[in-house]
């Protein structure tokens, strides 16, 4: 079992998930984070601590197109262990419904 992050993580991506992480399974897109499943210990101290409430657990059923997109692109985008600062309209975005077609694919820059 891991943690999954869902759709309200686009356009918001505020990374306080990131600090907590005790085995620095998140990984950065340009406007999104993912876990990796794979090295995701289920602890579940991320959860809590995201503003947009986009963190579950992957038994729950809001996950299940987000734990293959987690994966995938865990695979593709660069791991990051600190928090780095979230979009300027994160606040605007946050809990605003219909965001997946707005995922993009590039990798997060630092």
């Amino acid at each position: 079992m891991a943690y999954v992050v869902t759709e309200n993580c686009i356009k918001c991506k505020y990374q306080d998930c990131v600090e907590v992480c005790p085995v620095d399974c998140f990984y950065e897109g340009e406007n999104f984070l993912v876990i990796n499943p794979d090295e995701c210990i289920d602890c579940g101290v991320c959860e809590p601590e995201c503003p947009a409430e986009a963190i579950f657990p992957d038994s729950d059923p809001a996950t299940t197109d987000w734990a293959n997109v987690n994966r995938e692109y865990a695979a593709q985008w660069p791991n990051i262990t600190k928090k780095g600062d979230a979009p300027a309209d994160a606040d605007a975005w946050k809990n605003k419904p219909g965001k997946a077609p707005l995922l993009s694919p590039n990798p997060g820059k630092r």
